[in-house]
């Protein structure tokens, strides 16, 4: 019998991986997903799978970075970090520029007729009814 309604948390025993994380302890890490069975035993009908993570400090705080690795074995995942490393910062750096591109045009400033209905604008000093 199944309880599990939909929305809720729940684990899928059909795509369980094993993670092992490697770093140089100095640039990012890089995690090795190893597909599981739901007994714990290797699947080699799905392929291993490597992420590299690394942070970048931005003057609004540091931005952790997710990246995938295009790599058949640890050796190429290593290999490939830099440059991908480097791709996942500049397109990070585009979707910052974007979001700030789009929350300047947001910015509403309402016009000098508005401003002087409520009350506001108009040519300065304090004003008596």
């Amino acid at each position: 019998m199944n309880n599990e309604r939909p929305g809720d948390p729940g684990m899928d025993s059909a795509a369980l991986y094993r993670e092992d994380i490697f770093t140089d302890q100095r640039v990012g890490t890089i995690r090795r997903m190893t597909p599981v069975k739901s007994d714990g035993g290797d699947d080699p009908s799905r392929p291993v799978l490597f992420i590299g993570q690394a942070t970048v400090m931005t003057p609004m705080g540091s931005l952790p970075l997710s990246f995938e690795l295009d790599a058949g074995s640890l050796t190429e995942a290593v290999s490939r970090f830099g440059p991908a490393a480097q791709q996942a910062i500049e397109e990070a750096a585009r979707e910052l520029q974007e979001m700030r591109r789009q929350s300047a045009s947001s910015i509403v400033i309402p016009d000098a007729g508005a401003a002087a209905i409520k009350g506001i604008g108009g040519k300065g000093g304090i004003q008596m009814p």
